[in-house]
């Protein structure tokens, strides 16, 4: 019996080996295949593109290392806070590498790496129930994981299968959404929903402003508010077990990012609200070091002091923090105002995507569209793609990539034609 392996094959190995990876909370591991990855697949050639999308988070680490010089620091923070910098550069072109397939195949890897996910996902939860004995959300959460933006990247490809030309058969496409939309629900992720509500919305076209858009966009946030309203009504508690607790995560989000007022010896305040105490402390530590650090940050291996020991996320208690979940006040303490407006320049520039009068190409356009909108919420609660278990950036270099592959197919099927 003859075995064939395709030249692409090594390349789907490694894109599913990367994202998986990144899901598991261990950054010096993922930093560690990430780049042996690039190193692996290098190019001979880069798109105009890729190189704008990945200069601009270059400045923004430039910036920081400069501000070191004016900072005292030591070699194992410096270089921490470098490889927490670097990532975004690193996933955006591990992404682009790693595409070197037709633009069919190409799409059929994103689907499949998202199946893969959600099973092993699915199959951490079964162990934790049967493990513990419990439906807890808190504990689900904390076995299964908290959030995959990865999965929702792939239920959207599947409901918009025809834009992307995804040629699947249809009872394998309703298997595939089935088993990746339960997944999806099962992490109870506010930010989750947020993305998928944004990139239905950017698939369909509503994310470009126009007359149409508009009032659909202003029946999205009138929906929420009466959505928010009743759940208020409902006041679902703290305490609450299930839907409850999800639904109560639902009702304290406004205030959890945004509250400018906070009693840390109120533990149900300070918990709640934690998100917003780090910004607090950030603008207040940044401002009182005067200007340079303002406007050009406190530079790599720089920390925040919480004046508190805190539990985290890493089973430790810490005091000083080199990161915060807010990924423009990261960005703030380690660059300065500078640093956040080189930030908010990707955003509008992954934004301001070309018309394509091809469908796939345009649909590739719409969900980097919709990738910059849900930057602006993903950075502001969950540091964006500097998150430690972020895979965005890889997504998104990917897509740059395959939509390169789908004009040059397009291109060369003109060519073929004009022939004949």
């Amino acid at each position: 019996m003859n075995i064939t392996i395709y030249k692409s094959f090594p390349y789907q190995i490694l894109f599913l080996l990367c994202i998986i990876v990144s899901l598991f909370a261990n950054y010096e591991l993922t930093f560690a295949i990430w780049s042996l990855t690039l190193l692996l697949t290098i190019k001979r050639k880069y798109s105009a593109v890729i190189i704008k999308y990945s200069a601009i988070f270059l400045l923004i680490l430039l910036v920081a290392i400069v501000s070191t010089l004016f900072s005292r620091t030591t070699i194992f923070l410096f270089i921490r806070d470098f490889t927490y910098l670097v990532k975004p550069i690193l996933g955006l072109l591990v992404g682009y590498q790693l595409c070197r397939f037709s633009s069919k195949l190409g799409v059929k890897v994103l689907v499949y790496s998202g199946l893969a996910i959600a099973i092993m996902h699915l199959a951490m939860l079964l162990i934790a129930v049967i493990q513990f004995r419990s439906l807890s959300v808190n504990l689900l959460r904390e076995h299964g994981g908290y959030f995959s933006d990865y999965e929702i990247y792939i239920l959207i490809i599947l409901i918009f299968y025809k834009n992307l030309k995804l040629e699947i058969p249809k009872h394998q496409r309703i298997l595939l959404i089935a088993i990746i939309g339960l997944s999806s629900f099962l992490y109870l992720a506010r930010t989750n929903l947020i993305q998928f509500i944004i990139l239905y919305l950017g698939l369909k076209g509503y994310l470009t402003l126009n007359k149409k858009s508009l009032k659909v966009i202003l029946f999205v946030i009138l929906a929420t508010i009466v959505g928010y309203t009743a759940i208020v009504y409902i006041n679902p508690k703290r305490e609450g077990k299930g839907i409850q607790a999800f639904l109560y995560k639902i009702k304290i989000a406004p205030q959890e990012a945004f509250k400018t007022k906070i009693d840390k010896d109120d533990w149900k305040d300070f918990n709640d609200n934690y998100r917003s105490f780090e910004n607090i402390i950030a603008v207040n530590q940044v401002s009182a070091k005067g200007n340079r650090a303002i406007f050009f940050g406190e530079g790599l291996g720089s920390t925040l002091n919480l004046g508190r020991k805190v539990w985290t996320n890493d089973h430790e208690y810490v005091q000083y923090i080199p990161i915060v979940h807010n990924g423009y006040m990261t960005v703030f303490l380690k660059s300065g105002i500078l640093g956040v407006i080189f930030l908010l320049i990707f955003l509008i520039i992954l934004y301001r995507q070309r018309k394509s009068d091809f469908g796939n190409v345009q649909a590739i356009n719409y969900l980097l569209i919709g990738s910059s909108v849900f930057l602006i919420v993903s950075n502001w609660v969950f540091l964006g793609l500097y998150l430690k278990l972020d895979n965005k950036s890889i997504i998104i270099g990917f897509l740059i990539a395959l939509r390169e592959v789908m004009i040059r197919e397009h291109n060369s099927q003109k060519i073929i034609k004009n022939e004949y």
